[in-house]
């Protein structure tokens, strides 16, 4: 007799072995159906054929080995505590090694057990791993009585306590497997053959059960593909719905843009004059311009927003000018402010510390229109901010707000037309996939005044001569500043050491100088006065926390100290370097290192090793992932459950192709070969687009 057929829609605890204690630990990772199991792919595949074994080891090669271990334990040694597995084959031993993580590497490997290791060959009394990836098997037989590619799932303790390990999962799966009919594919036979991907059912078996790499490969592709694809969709999908947004045409180019631009004492680069020439083009056109301006540290974005804001004015409209924090506000204020008085061109602040009767001034120049540019934080989006003609909404470092703000802000206008820049330079990949909804426009050149920053790693005991050479920069008239980390964890012992820092620094190390404290807890007026000093050069070393990360333009500082530089992210650094080297005097970075980790030492070389945005941000996402790079953990941002941003550029582009031109055909997929793909991306995908389906 037949089995009975199972659908994809039953639930889980009706397979047969997985009952309610089974299906309550699958159950809290998200797996609830039969379909859920299929899509929990392996978190790696051993391939049986490319097994090396010990005898056969090699200094320097990377390898799989598959051993028993036969003895493991803690070492004690100067620096700290190490854990060694000695694991064996049929041909003879290595030495596994942990540094790092070792209490749960301990509670993880005992002795027995069997391990399929990943890593590196290195000789040190032997041949050794060190860090390797692992995997523990069931037993020696589970390796011999499976097909040469065995999946390897990733497994938590509620898995293990279960008992739901790489054998049961498999055993489930198959079973699964053998007892269902259909498996839909939604793309058409046209479909497939056209980006040579293979069947949906054919890829969901042999990503669990492959005869061998080859199948394996085609799996995983179409896997990947899928998840790149349907995420392109919903950012086609929301091009389109933007490119169709109609507004108010911006064709002048007026006085205020020809005043502004003739006050210029200096030459635009080719790449701010080709920008320029793109938010022109674009704010001419009766849609809504929604433009991303991606420019490295220094490259020269604030002018490019300046004269776009000059252009938007010649219109008879207002600009809004919104920043993450009020320090950029300010900043970012000073700066506009000058150009546009030039201009004539009434320009106002408005950050959340203004007091009742400055602020009611903003709010009542804004909605009769006598203000025609306001800078601000979060502040703008408030109920009680009204303009009466908000044509043109620019906002800096987007990604640090979220796309609520963004969308309230855009919200006071009649469809304004809209200009994010950003001074991360972003992978190519994450752009695509991030920001795929927007027009992009770089400025891919700095002034040709600017000289390299030398960046420098230094060891505490090596900050005497550090210091020496900052008195020496400041004979020569020159500033400097030190930062310090602001970590929410140790808050306030940050913040003392900061403080505590500008004490000592003060009285003993440079008593004869005027040295500034600057943190996020001081009032308003307290960091403008500091700022206001350290501008006019009264003040010659400025102590901060991270509160000048971005946007700070003192061009006469060319020594920047960040303390504890190993707590930093690859961007993070890349941007406080930016306080320096911005103007034709050579400047230094120097990163004081105190508490070395094998990853904070790669990051650090890094930094050394090149001031290029790009190559820093393609070091930075690689180390941290796109989740921390964009600050997005949180956010609802898509997770992958297979598709991976670093490694799959040629998927991603080839999918970003595909669903671009769908939705340029057929933009609510209406057409009969279409209907699956709408079908599924509104199941399993319209959440990307906030909640909307296609349609």
């Amino acid at each position: 007799m037949a089995a009975a057929a199972v659908q994809l829609t039953a639930p889980i605890q009706f397979i047969k072995g997985v009952g309610p204690a089974r299906s309550k630990a699958l159950e809290q990772l998200g797996i609830e159906t039969v379909e859920d199991l299929l899509y929990y792919f392996p978190r790696r595949h051993l391939d049986r054929t490319l097994i090396t074994a010990c005898r056969d080891l090699n200094k320097g090669s990377t390898v799989t080995i598959v051993g028993e271990v036969k003895s493991c334990g803690i070492k004690t040694f100067k620096r700290g505590k190490l854990f060694q597995v000695l694991l064996e084959d049929a041909t003879g031993y290595i030495t596994l090694t942990w540094f790092n993580g070792v209490k749960y590497i301990q509670n993880s490997v005992k002795t027995g057990d069997y391990l399929a290791v990943h890593g590196k060959v290195e000789y040190y009394r032997g041949f050794q791993i060190v860090h390797p990836e692992f995997d523990k098997l069931e037993d020696d037989a589970e390796r011999l009585s499976t097909g040469s590619v065995i999946p390897l799932y990733p497994l938590n303790q509620t898995l293990r306590k279960a008992s739901l390990e790489h054998r049961s999962l498999r055993r489930f799966i198959r079973d699964i497997q053998s007892k269902i009919n259909i498996i839909d594919d939604f793309y058409s036979d046209k479909f497939r053959n056209t980006h040579g991907i293979i069947d949906r059912k054919e890829a969901l078996t042999a990503i669990h059960f492959a005869e061998d790499v080859d199948q394996l490969k085609a799996a995983i592709n179409r896997l990947k593909f899928d998840e790149h694809f349907f995420l392109q969709l919903g950012v086609a999908t929301k091009k389109n719905n933007i490119d169709k947004i109609g507004t108010n045409p911006l064709p002048k180019t007026g006085d205020y843009a020809k005043a502004i631009y003739s006050q210029l004492d200096f030459d635009l680069t080719s790449a701010q004059k080709k920008v320029i020439q793109e938010i022109a083009n674009d704010i001419k056109k009766p849609v809504m311009m929604n433009r991303l301006l991606q420019g490295d540290v220094g490259s020269g974005k604030t002018i490019v927003a300046i004269l776009t804001v000059a252009l938007a004015v010649d219109n008879a409209v207002q600009v809004a000018v919104m920043a993450p924090t009020e320090i950029l506000a300010e900043q970012h204020f000073l700066v506009f402010k000058k150009f546009m008085d030039e201009a004539q061109i009434p320009t106002a602040l408005l950050v959340g510390n203004l007091n009742a009767n400055d602020r009611q001034k903003v709010l009542r120049g804004l909605k009769n229109g006598k203000i025609k540019v306001v800078i601000g934080t979060h502040a703008l989006i408030q109920q009680d901010v009204e303009f009466q003609k908000l044509g043109l909404v620019i906002v800096d470092e987007q990604h640090r707000f979220g796309v609520l703000q963004r969308g309230d802000l855009v919200n006071k206008g009649q469809n304004p037309h809209f200009l994010a820049m950003t001074a991360t330079p972003i992978p190519r990949t994450l752009s695509i996939t991030y920001y795929g909804d927007m027009d992009l426009s770089i400025i891919d050149e700095l002034p040709k005044d600017r000289i390299p920053v030398t960046t420098t790693v230094v060891q505490p005991e090596r900050l005497n001569k550090v210091y020496d050479f900052v008195k020496e920069e400041i004979k020569a008239g020159r500033q400097c500043m030190i930062v310090y980390p602001l970590v929410e964890e140790s808050e306030k012992s940050d913040l003392a050491a900061a403080v505590e820092t500008h004490e000592y620094l003060s009285d003993k190390v440079f008593p004869d100088l005027q040295v500034g404290l600057m943190h996020g807890r001081m009032k308003r007026e307290e960091k403008d006065a500091v700022m206001n000093s350290f501008i006019k050069n009264e003040i010659n070393i400025l102590i901060a926390t991270t509160v000048i990360e971005v946007g700070i333009d003192v061009p006469n500082t060319t020594v920047m100290i960040i303390e504890h530089a190993e707590r930093f992210g690859l961007t993070q650094l890349h941007q406080l370097r930016g306080r320096v080297g911005r103007s034709d005097k050579k400047s230094y970075c120097i990163l004081v290192e105190r508490n070395i980790t094998e990853n904070s030492a790669q990051r650090l070389k890094i930094m050394e090793s090149t001031n290029d945005g790009f190559k820093i941000a393609d070091e930075d996402l690689k180390l941290r992932g796109p989740g921390v790079f964009f600050g997005i953990q949180q956010s609802g941002f898509f997770k992958f459950k297979i598709a991976d941003l670093l490694t799959d550029g040629k998927i991603i582009r080839a999918a970003c192709k595909a669903a671009f031109e769908i939705i340029s055909d057929d933009p609510k997929l209406e057409k009969p070969e279409n209907l699956a793909i709408k079908q599924h991306f509104n199941q399993h995908y319209h959440h990307v687009l906030k909640g909307s389906n296609i349609g």
